[in-house]
């Protein structure tokens, strides 16, 4: 097995932002007549997404490597010891790590006069609304950022930490661009503790900014134009993220329609900061999908093609899914699609504007900056799951995603029994049972005691036609499960001999627990293995 060439993609983020430092600082020049998005205030702070407590002591993980060491020293021992506490979980995130505002101000020698020069820029998430008994709250979320003006040749060598075995100037010309721009929209600088002065919100013409009119009942507002201010500054990180009420100015109540309304939001000031907003009704079916590798070609379980498809190659749809996702939004009128992914909020406008443009238009979720430990990041799926599912209480949603999220694979059965009635299907692409280079290993042993009616492990696009979604029939009888409890996919045949998805042979009985802990090690370990090594 050869090392791979990018072990440096391990590195700390304050030595990739030193990569920086080689390119002069251009010299801004103010201007007095730029719109400005910051406004002096009270210091006010943000709640975070996620609690974290200033005076509580978190322990840091024991290398998981230890138990190995012995049987593995050969292979990993020009590794060192830096192997990021996150692969504990599953797949490796490509996305870890990254500079904040602060590294690359300095990194990049700009002064605070200079960055004060730079045009505000936003990412304004779109967000979804809900129905109250005050009226319609729309939870804005995003971040405040300024894009430094950053050599091509700088872009160039930041963007090669990110690429395993390709220079970026070997890449096709196109996908040299793409590369630049998704890694310049890392290196940027987030705008913390300031106000996000007025956003302005009004009916959407057409489509709006979301591509396709946002699935089933989705229709143009009524009403409901208006100037709205937010009541927090951004957190340190550039964040936003707050529930707004904002007037009715005859838009239909939320118990009084199943139709989406759609409308049209934009940060007043900024040169970016368009979106759409979704008022969803309080009663129809909500579908909550992942992205990666399964709207999408990611093989996030290969590194070197998951960075070049994330990176450098043109996004493009898994297989039929597209006509799937069009069948659901023609046939279902009262549907309202939500994408969530836990890539972080630097990269994911590429995510979006594949999205609208390949599937129905509808609100978005994303992993914010402002986490503190790795505890908080390894279960911020969980926290953007429970928000939208406690928001609307009386929808029912549709939970899709693939195999190869071990948290999907957790946490997705356990929303089953933490909302009782809520979910009315799961369907998961099983990975490895159409994609061989998927080798890591993945758990059902939270699906053990669900109905089997509820949910389905498919493997092709074409499985989940002909479901009857309103009904809550989510399992396709011809697509056969075999389905055992544990963990799948292990090294020397240590979990149950019947995995999922129609192979045949095995029994249904549960794995044992001593091969379950011993699963949940080698699942660590391998994620890790296959991450570093070809």
């Amino acid at each position: 097995m050869a090392f791979l060439a990018s072990r440096h993609l391990l590195l700390p983020a304050a030595l990739l932002c030193t990569l920086v430092q080689a390119t002069p600082a251009p010299t801004a020049q103010p201007d007095s007549h730029a719109p400005s998005l910051i406004s002096p205030k009270d210091p006010l702070i943000t709640p975070s997404a996620v609690e974290y407590h200033a005076t509580r002591t978190y322990k840091h993980r024991r290398d998981i490597f230890d138990d190995f060491a012995n049987e593995v020293n050969s292979i990993l021992g020009e590794l060192g010891s830096n192997i990021p506490s996150y692969v504990a979980s599953g797949i490796p995130n490509f996305f870890e790590g990254f500079p904040t505002g602060d590294d690359v101000q300095s990194s990049l020698g700009l002064d605070d006069a200079q960055v004060s020069a730079l045009p505000t820029q936003v990412l304004n998430v779109d967000p979804y609304a809900n129905f109250t008994s005050q009226g319609w709250n729309v939870r804005f979320h995003g971040n405040v950022y300024k894009q430094p003006d950053t050599s091509k040749e700088t872009l160039n060598d930041l963007a090669n930490v990110f690429l395993i075995d390709v220079d970026i100037e070997d890449l096709p010309t196109s996908q040299q661009k793409q590369a630049r721009n998704l890694t310049a929209s890392i290196f940027v600088l987030q705008q913390g503790d300031v106000n996000v002065s007025t956003i302005h919100i009004e009916p959407s013409s057409g489509q709006g900014s979301s591509g396709e009119p946002g699935g089933g009942g989705a229709t143009e507002a009524t009403g409901g134009a208006q100037d709205v201010q937010l009541p927090y500054l951004t957190t340190d990180q550039g964040d936003f993220d707050v529930f707004v009420q904002i007037d009715s100015n005859g838009l239909m109540n939320g118990n009084e329609t199943q139709q989406i309304q759609r409308m049209n939001t934009h940060v007043e000031g900024a040169s970016l900061g368009n979106s759409t907003a979704y008022l969803v009704p309080d009663e129809g079916i909500t579908v909550i999908s992942d992205v990666d590798d399964i709207l999408r070609v990611t093989k996030i379980y290969q590194p070197e093609e998951g960075l070049l498809n994330s990176f450098a190659r043109p996004f493009r749809p898994w297989m039929n899914m597209p006509d799937v996702y069009a069948n659901w939004s023609r046939s279902l009128p009262d549907i309202h699609f939500h994408y969530l992914t836990t890539t972080p909020e630097q990269v994911t406008r590429n995510y979006m504007e594949f999205i609208y443009s390949t599937y129905p238009g509808g609100s978005f979720d994303t992993r914010p900056l402002n986490f503190s430990n790795w505890e908080e990041t390894l279960h911020v799926r969980s926290f953007l799951l429970d928000r939208i599912f406690e928001t609307f209480p009386n929808r029912k949603f549709v939970l899709v995603a693939d195999t190869s999220n071990s948290d999907v694979m957790t946490d997705y059965p356990a929303l089953v029994k933490q909302y009782p009635g809520s979910v009315q299907c799961i369907l998961l692409r099983n990975t490895s049972a159409t994609d061989p280079s998927d080798r890591f290993p993945y758990n059902t042993a939270g699906f053990e005691g669900l109905d089997q009616r509820k949910f389905m492990f498919f493997r092709t696009p074409d499985d989940l036609f002909n479901l009857d979604l309103a009904a809550g029939e989510c399992y396709n009888t011809s697509v056969a499960q075999n389905l055992t409890f544990g963990y799948q996919g292990l090294p020397l045949n240590l979990d149950d001999p019947a995995p999922i998805n129609g192979s045949s042979g095995g029994s249904s009985n549960a794995v044992s627990s001593s091969h379950a802990q011993l699963g949940l090690t080698f699942s660590a370990f391998l994620g890790t293995l296959l991450w570093q090594l070809l």
